[in-house]
């Protein structure tokens, strides 16, 4: 018999779930699977429950957290249809359980395997070369304590380089024909490449960068624009994932 992921320091919410279950914190990584969650509820009635967790107190370090995800990091996508329930870590690795399991028509998917690999290809660039970027901006320049030029800027330097490409691919630089979103055929389709990337990239202002930074980014901040309309997106960075 498999051990339980659950023991009796996990909390009452959590261990005692059915079907899919959270645990997030309204921040960009949490805001991915969130607004996924929330699309999906749209499309097709996904159920879910949640459980928000306050990583300024270091609860995702506690053992009954690692138990779910050994790196201490939310959010987390616990299972609980599989037996044992399944648990999957890393904002990436669980939008894509959920398009596979969750989205039968591909809606934020592709059926066409050169355009899903499209979709990876953006997903994993903005999971190892933007939010890195990004998130080492925000650490130096406002949690650090100290502020330490050369690191500040390297990185802003960093995420201004990455929100340059994907400028190139939105305005189609190269291809001569301009972009609505990130990955398919044509002017593309809303996909978990957009939503994988969007609650970073809309932080712009609060990560620092000026207007004046963002002027050769025109339809990258459309995209943001674009993207923000969505009333499932409104929902996922919404209060009901703001700790009262």
């Amino acid at each position: 018999m498999a051990p339980s992921i659950y023991t009796d320091e996990t909390p009452d919410d959590v261990k005692n779930a059915k079907g899919l279950h959270l645990l997030t914190m309204n921040t960009p990584n949490g805001q991915a699977v969130q607004i996924l969650l929330e699309e999906l509820k749209e499309a097709y009635g996904l159920e879910w429950t949640t459980t928000l967790i306050n990583i300024m107190t270091n609860d995702q370090k506690k053992d009954w957290f690692l138990r779910l995800d050994p790196n201490g990091r939310i959010p987390v996508l616990v299972d609980n249809t599989a037996n044992p329930p399944f648990t999957v870590m890393e904002t990436s690795a669980e939008m894509l359980y959920l398009v596979k399991f969750a989205d039968k028509n591909d809606t934020f998917g592709f059926k066409d395997e050169k355009e899903r690999n499209q979709c990876l290809q953006w997903t994993f660039f903005w999971h190892g070369s933007g939010a890195p970027y990004q998130g080492q901006v925000n650490h130096f320049s406002r949690a650090a304590p100290e502020k330490i030029e050369y690191a500040i800027n390297r990185f802003k330097n960093e995420t201004l380089r990455v929100y340059g490409v994907l400028e190139i691919q939105l305005s189609g630089k190269y291809t001569g024909e301009e972009r609505d979103y990130l990955a398919g055929n044509g002017k593309g389709k809303y996909s978990v490449a957009d939503i994988k990337t969007w609650p970073w990239v809309k932080g712009w202002e609060r990560t620092g960068f000026t207007e004046e930074e963002m002027k050769p980014f025109p339809h990258l901040k459309k995209w943001i624009a674009r993207i923000a309309e969505r009333p499932a997106v409104q929902k996922g960075i919404g209060d009901d994932y703001v700790q009262k």
